[in-house]
């Protein structure tokens, strides 16, 4: 395996929770509905990062859509990203077989790194 790209962002947790209480579809428009379920600010912080370090990953291609990419738990509580759609053609154009997704939040902050292998 290769490294085709990595991704990190940092989502300051006190403005997206001004942001999604300015704005409630926000929420709706970049999270599933399943990532909207963990509630907590910083979780939800987190996958917003975690979408973002993603695109950056895989180059910023113009056209992905927000919830093309899903942050879900394995079995151990370990993060992975689930992609499809547009997400997903964007990775097979650049032979991406393998994704890695770390997520923390701590200090108000939330940070999401991302690495893709072919």
């Amino acid at each position: 395996m290769a490294v085709v790209g990595i991704g990190v962002d940092v989502a300051d947790v006190a403005r997206f929770a001004a942001a999604i209480e300015r704005t409630p579809a926000m929420l709706a428009r970049v999270l599933t509905e399943a990532e909207r379920e963990v509630a907590r600010p910083e979780r939800l912080a987190a996958r917003f990062a975690a979408k973002e370090a993603l695109a950056k990953a895989l180059g910023a291609p113009p056209g992905l859509l927000w919830h093309d990419a899903e942050v879900v738990p394995e079995p151990s509580g370990r993060p992975s990203l689930r992609i499809t759609g547009t997400v997903a053609a964007a990775a097979d154009r650049l032979g991406v077989r393998s994704l890695h997704l770390s997520l923390t939040h701590d200090g108000g902050v939330a940070v999401a790194f991302v690495v893709v292998e072919s």
